[in-house]
């Protein structure tokens, strides 16, 4: 069975991005305790400064959506919806690679 993976960028409002980056590294910190979670990276661009983008991997969807069903999970998004101006994202099959 193949990896699933999510890539996306979240964008904040104006302003908002190290708030919405702050949370994001919380969601990130959480994730080392959650079964199926290969990888939670949180990132940012120097050419985009209202976006963080996420990369995850997980041993498989349910995994993933497990995850969603934790209360600490609803907790943060909860805390970061206010300041969220947009989510565009992608599921993947992760098929092969380093580290994979």
């Amino acid at each position: 069975m193949a990896n699933f993976g999510m890539s996306g960028k979240i964008t904040a409002l104006e302003g908002q991005r190290d708030a919405l980056l702050q949370i994001l590294l919380e969601a990130a910190e959480a994730m080392h305790s959650v079964e199926g979670c290969e990888m939670y990276a949180v990132n940012i661009s120097e050419s985009d400064p209202d976006s963080v983008y996420v990369m995850e991997l997980w041993r498989d969807q349910a995994d993933h959506a497990a995850s969603l069903a934790l209360e600490s999970t609803k907790e943060l998004i909860q805390r970061a919806r206010p300041i969220i101006a947009g989510i565009d994202g992608v599921k993947l099959q992760v098929v092969g690679g380093k580290g994979v």
